[in-house]
């Protein structure tokens, strides 16, 4: 899958998971549409590129539907993500509970200030960040989250790398680049930086499109 297929896709898992919670045994293309913010027609032909039949007028199941791309999206493997960086953003990400139910765990906190990784009133423990590659393997960290100040990103990324954590989703000010890890493997990061989407929505407000048939729903997946 391309980057546009794999967020929809992704949409379309969280919005089942959703429509289960309320007890829905069976769900329509144009229900999911517009959970993804496409047309019913891209839904159909997503799941027919990856092989997923529903009834003409019977529409999907949603169980059968939830275990296809679970299974499409790697859910079956364990999620596991670390933050490092200890912050206000980091621990506001820490309490996050949203991350439940989607199969991701938050399993550490990493951060260089005594003050922090001493607080035991965490969600999850909060460790020194000079102990994030003894610790990799053991917590089978497959992410880690970046909100660190930009002065010190760079080495942090470094740090993640040669922890042997592959993924990044890098909330600090600069952009990070995937990299050769030792075994070969590329690192995959995603840069979000919310002051440039910040800027591009003041952007589109005081320029904004004439035809509304130019507005449009964005999720951002960063490179």
């Amino acid at each position: 899958m391309n980057k546009e297929q794999l967020t929809r896709v992704t949409n379309y898992y969280r919005a089942l998971i959703k429509l289960r919670a309320i007890g829905l045994e069976k769900v329509f293309a144009h229900n999911l549409s517009d959970a993804a913010g496409v047309t019913a027609t891209i839904v159909r032909k997503d799941f027919s590129q990856l092989s997923i039949k529903g009834q003409k007028r019977g529409g999907y199941q949603i169980v059968e539907l939830i275990d296809s791309l679970s299974t499409i999206l790697g859910k079956g493997d364990e999620q596991n993500a670390v933050i490092v960086g200890c912050g206000r953003i980091g621990l506001a990400l820490m309490h996050y509970s949203g991350f439940e139910n989607d199969g991701i765990n938050i399993v550490a906190g990493f951060d260089n200030d005594p003050k922090v990784y001493s607080d035991p009133s965490q969600p999850v423990p909060i460790y020194p960040i000079s102990r994030l590659e003894e610790l990799c393997e053991t917590l089978n960290a497959k992410v880690a989250i970046i909100t660190v100040p930009e002065s010190s990103a760079a080495d942090t990324y470094k740090k993640v790398l040669d922890a042997g954590i592959a993924g990044a989703l890098n909330f600090s000010p600069i952009t990070m680049k995937p990299q050769e890890m030792e075994d070969g493997q590329i690192s995959i990061v995603h840069n979000i930086n919310v002051s440039l989407s910040l800027e591009q929505i003041f952007y589109e407000l005081k320029f904004p499109a004439k035809n509304k048939n130019n507005a449009r729903v964005e999720t951002i997946v960063a490179d």
